[in-house]
């Protein structure tokens, strides 16, 4: 019987330099996909998973995140006043539990790995799953419930996975499979960011880890790497000797809402979902497209007219 995961860790101290100068005041995690923010659709994902403990690694002007996952008592007071009874149910549901929220800071920005260090009393002697927030997992169900049910066969250490193109190989972190079980495979090693000739895969470290508690060890002596930061990756590829890691290959799509095209991308796809608006937000991209000086776009515009 494997240990239950019920603690997540979302990092969310990064400065979101790529979305300058929206992010100047407004933490790159409360950008919204549609009128979630991009954290709000993590902690949905931990939540249906069977997280109960949602962990943040914040840093300087991310107190708005703290706020959102509070309660706004003159926003209620004003919605019941206003008998607006939809908008109250929707910010009730979203609300954590009293005592399941933490925040702690990641005081200099020394990489993902010191993010997850700054978790550690936290998060104490449990395993626990990691979520990057920039990376929108869509599915139903999401990509950390599918982590779950790897974890309850396998336990140990779980990374999401997916394939990319071979000449983008070098801009991730790369697994090596070893025996696989369908969707499931053992990893036989890690290599962060090689070249696409020493590349051993395409299947990169998408951004969901289930990770067992000894990792915090295997940080707290990794020395910082390129920039100054400490990698996770170098800390899991030392617990490697100790501990089993497999790999599950994502099913669903995947939105970089660090990068400005994955983060539009979300907002089509996810509008796209919503039947109180997918109509009118058709039209308008008809319109859209139809309306653009772009040559792509008209010559797409034309064939929807079709």
């Amino acid at each position: 019987m494997h240990r239950p995961i019920k603690k997540a860790v979302f990092p969310v101290a990064g400065l979101g330099t790529r979305f300058l100068p929206a992010t100047k005041a407004i933490p790159k995690e409360m950008l919204t996909v549609v009128d979630r923010p991009v954290i709000q659709l993590a902690v949905d994902e931990a939540r249906e998973a069977g997280i109960e403990h949602f962990i943040f690694v914040t840093g300087r002007n991310k107190g708005v995140i703290e706020d959102h996952f509070d309660r706004q008592f003159e926003l209620e007071t004003t919605l019941k006043l206003r008998g607006k009874s939809v908008e109250l149910s929707i910010l009730d549901a979203d609300l954590p539990k009293a005592g399941q929220t933490s925040f702690t800071r990641q005081q200099e920005p020394l990489g993902l790995g010191h993010a997850v260090l700054c978790a550690r009393n936290i998060v104490g002697n449990d395993p626990f799953a990691l979520l990057l927030p920039d990376m929108v997992m869509h599915s139903q169900p999401g990509c950390l419930r599918q982590m779950m049910d790897v974890y309850e066969k396998h336990g140990s250490n779980i990374v999401a996975s997916e394939e990319v193109t071979w000449d983008t190989v070098h801009r991730y972190g790369i697994l090596s499979p070893g025996e696989n079980w369908g969707n499931t495979f053992e990893i036989d090693r890690m290599v962060e960011k090689p070249k696409r000739e020493e590349a051993p895969s395409n299947k990169i470290i998408s951004g969901r880890y289930i990770l067992q508690p000894e990792i915090f060890a295997e940080i707290d002596q990794q020395k910082p790497g390129a920039g100054g930061e400490i990698q996770l990756t170098d800390a899991m590829i030392r617990l490697m000797d100790r501990q089993k890691f497999y790999g599950m290959m994502f099913d669903g799509a995947t939105y970089d809402c660090g990068d400005k095209i994955g983060f539009l991308a979300a907002n089509v796809a996810m509008a796209l979902e919503r039947q109180e608006i997918a109509g009118p937000f058709v039209e308008a991209l008809k319109g859209v497209l139809a309306a653009s000086s772009h040559p792509e776009a008209r010559k797409l515009a034309e064939k929807l007219k079709n």
